[in-house]
């Protein structure tokens, strides 16, 4: 299994969200900016974050974007889903019916432990969390806080 830029660029987009929107919704182009991202590609990302329901858009002179949620309710795995879809490294442990092999199969335990320790700590570990770690990795090494490469 690997993420596409889809995951990786959303999830660094809704970080820079919950470290940055607290004062009041982000523009667009002041995440795409800070993050090096296109403007037009984090627009595609936002409009799935917004229908899973993990930010709010806000129209108007001082709009922008803004958690829907604090950042301590908001799941690794929340973001990712909405923007990858179901995270699993084979589709075999849950196809029941699809596989002729199902009932006989030897290794649907492996796959099924390996998707559930996936999904498990993807679910694990929240926007704060990844914030809270970044500021006391930098502490150790000496670096700023916040690093959006």
């Amino acid at each position: 299994m690997k993420l596409s830029t889809k995951g990786r660029y959303g999830l660094r987009a809704a970080v820079d969200l919950a470290l940055f929107s607290k004062d009041g919704p982000i523009s667009i182009n002041t995440i795409a900016s800070r993050e090096n991202l296109s403007e037009s590609y984090l627009e595609q990302l936002f409009a799935k974050l917004k229908k899973a329901g993990l930010i709010l858009s806000i129209r108007g002179t001082n709009g922008g974007y803004q958690l829907a949620k604090p950042a301590g309710e908001i799941s690794v795995g929340d973001v990712l889903r909405a923007l990858e879809g179901e995270m699993v490294v084979v589709d075999c442990p849950d196809s029941e019916g699809k596989c002729a092999k199902f009932d006989s199969c030897v290794t649907k335990y492996v796959w099924k432990r390996i998707n559930n320790s996936i999904n498990e700590t993807m679910d694990s570990m929240t926007l704060e969390e990844i914030i809270a770690n970044s500021h006391g990795a930098a502490e150790e090494s000496g670096q700023k806080a916040y690093c959006s490469k």
